[in-house]
């Protein structure tokens, strides 16, 4: 769910993994798995309504609150990486939110 629960949603297989071996960007690994897939004749999917995303002063107020709370993001850096989807997650379960691992203003405004 790389946008949240009201995103899209894809199911990944051990080649998701070769990808991210080559480039550990998320959004590049998605990126290229869907083009490959639209270059095999798959259909457009259906982007839903995702959540906004934070923009990155955002994305740095929310992993300083992370941080505070005892969560390694990574630094911060206004970037929403493995480390600091991880860290929302968890945040998520505790307060009982979607744990779909994307940061939204609500979570932040909680946080």
């Amino acid at each position: 769910l790389p946008q949240g629960r009201n995103g899209p949603a894809f199911m990944i297989y051990p080649n998701f993994n070769v990808f991210l071996e080559w480039n550990k960007s998320f959004v590049y690994v998605i990126t290229a798995a869907h083009f490959a897939m639209r270059l095999e004749g798959a259909p457009v999917y259906d982007a839903g309504e995702p959540d906004t995303a934070l923009d990155e002063g955002q994305v740095k107020a929310l992993q300083e609150r992370l941080e505070a709370r005892g969560h390694d993001v990574g630094g911060i850096d206004g970037i929403l990486g493995a480390k600091t989807r991880s860290a929302v997650q968890e945040e998520q379960v505790r307060l009982g939110l979607p744990a779909d691992a994307w940061p939204t203003l609500e979570l932040l405004d909680l946080l």
